[in-house]
C-alpha cells in the first residue's frame, strides 16, 4: 500500500461524513424556530414533540428522524439553511485560492486587488439592479462589514498564509463561528442555551489547543494574524447578518465592498510600487475566485441565509468550513495533513451537532 494511502482514505472518509453532516444540521436548523424569520412558512410553530403536527404534510425523500423526541416527523431543509451552507462551501476554498494568488503577487497586492475587483463587480450590480439605498441607521453596520469582511479579513489571512499552511489556517479560523455568536449576543441581546455555549466553546477550545500545540505552546505570528482576522470578520458577519434581516443580503455586501474600495485602492496603489507581480494562470484564477466568490457571491448566499435563520444559528453551520478547507488542502493543494489536524476538525464537527441540537 502506498505511504500516503491511509491519509488519503481517511480524508475521503471524513469528506463523506462532512457532506452527510452538512445535510444533517441543515435539517436540524430547520426544526428549530427560535430565530426563524421566514415569512412564507404557513405553520405557526412546531409542537413540543408530544403530539404530531396537524399541518399539511410536505412530501420529502429524506430519511425520517429517529431521535429521542418521541414522534418522528421529517421537515424539508429550509431555504436559509441551504443558502448558509452554500456560502460556507464557497468560503471554504478562499484560503487555497489566496495561496494561488500569492504565486503571482505579494500579500498586500493580492488583498488590495481582490477588494478593487470586487468593488467593480459590486458597483455594477448596484447600478444594474437599482433600488433604495441604505437607511441612515444602516451605515454604521455597513462600515463594520467593510472594515471586517472586506479589508481586515482578506489582508490578515493573506499575510498569515505566507508562513502558515492552508490546513493549519483553516482549523484556526474554525473559531470564527464562536466569535460570531459571542459578538451577536452582545450586539442583539440574545441568550442561547447553556448547552449551545458548551458546544460552541468546545469548538473554540479545540482549535485554540491545536494552534498552540503546533507551535510548541506559543502562538506564531501567523496565528496572531489569523486570530485578528477571525475577530474582525466575526464583527462583520454579525452586523451583516443583522442588516440582512431588513435589506437584501447582496446589497449588504455590495455596499460594504463599495465603502471599502478607497482603502483597497490605496493599498493596491502602494503595494504595486513595492511588491513584484508575475501573473500566471494559477494566480489569476486565485485572484478571480477571491474577488468574485470569496468577496461577493459567498457573502450574498451567507448573509441571505443569516437573515433567514438568525446569526447565531447560521454561524454554527460554518463550523464545517475548516474540514472542507482541509479537504481542499489535501486534494487540490496536495498538502500533507497531520492526524492532529483531522482529529481537531472531527472534534469541531462534533461540536456542530451539539450546538445545532441545543435549543435556546
Amino acid at each position: 500500500m502506498p505511504a500516503g494511502a491511509p491519509v488519503r482514505s481517511t480524508v475521503n472518509a471524513v469528506a463523506i461524513a462532512d457532506a452527510a453532516l452538512l445535510l444533517s444540521f441543515m435539517r436540524v436548523n430547520d426544526s428549530d424556530t427560535v430565530e426563524f424569520r421566514i415569512a412564507p412558512r404557513v405553520d405557526t410553530g412546531h409542537a413540543p414533540a408530544t403530539t404530531a403536527s396537524p399541518t399539511t404534510a410536505v412530501p420529502t425523500t429524506a430519511v425520517p428522524s429517529s431521535g429521542s423526541r418521541g414522534t418522528s416527523s421529517s421537515s424539508p431543509v429550509s431555504l436559509g439553511a441551504v443558502l448558509a451552507a452554500l456560502g460556507v462551501i464557497a468560503f471554504s476554498f478562499s484560503l487555497p485560492a489566496t495561496v494561488w494568488a500569492l504565486q503571482g503577487m505579494g500579500p498586500w497586492t493580492a488583498a488590495g486587488a481582490r477588494g478593487v475587483l470586487a468593488a467593480v463587480l459590486a458597483m455594477g450590480a448596484l447600478l444594474l439592479w437599482r433600488g433604495p439605498g441604505p437607511r441612515r441607521q444602516d451605515w454604521p453596520g455597513l462600515l463594520v462589514v467593510a472594515i471586517g469582511c472586506v479589508v481586515g479579513f482578506p489582508l490578515l489571512t493573506t499575510l498569515a498564509l505566507q508562513t502558515s499552511g492552508t490546513a493549519h489556517s483553516a482549523v484556526v479560523i474554525g473559531a470564527l463561528p464562536m466569535a460570531t455568536a459571542v459578538i451577536s449576543v452582545v450586539r442583539t441581546g440574545r441568550r442561547p442555551s447553556p448547552v449551545f455555549w458548551v458546544g460552541a466553546g468546545g469548538g473554540g477550545a479545540a482549535v485554540t489547543t491545536f494552534a498552540l500545540a503546533q507551535n510548541g505552546g506559543r502562538p506564531s505570528l501567523a496565528d496572531l494574524y489569523l486570530v485578528a482576522a477571525l475577530l474582525v470578520c466575526a464583527a462583520g458577519y454579525a452586523e451583516g447578518g443583522r442588516l440582512a434581516a431588513s435589506m437584501p443580503g447582496w446589497r449588504v455586501i455590495a455596499w460594504g465592498v463599495v465603502l471599502a474600495a478607497p482603502v483597497n485602492l490605496l493599498v493596491l496603489g502602494v503595494a504595486l510600487g513595492q511588491e513584484p507581480v508575475r501573473l500566471g494562470v494559477t494566480s489569476l484564477v486565485g485572484l478571480g475566485y477571491t474577488a468574485a466568490v470569496s468577496q461577493l457571491l459567498g457573502f450574498v448566499l451567507w448573509y441571505r441565509g443569516m437573515g433567514e435563520i438568525g446569526v447565531t444559528r447560521a454561524s454554527q453551520i460554518q463550523l464545517a468550513q475548516p474540514l472542507l478547507t482541509v479537504l481542499w488542502a489535501a486534494l487540490v493543494m496536495h498538502e500533507a495533513i497531520p492526524p492532529a489536524t483531522l482529529l481537531t476538525a472531527a472534534v469541531v464537527l462534533v461540536c456542530v451537532v451539539i450546538t445545532q441540537r441545543a435549543r435556546s
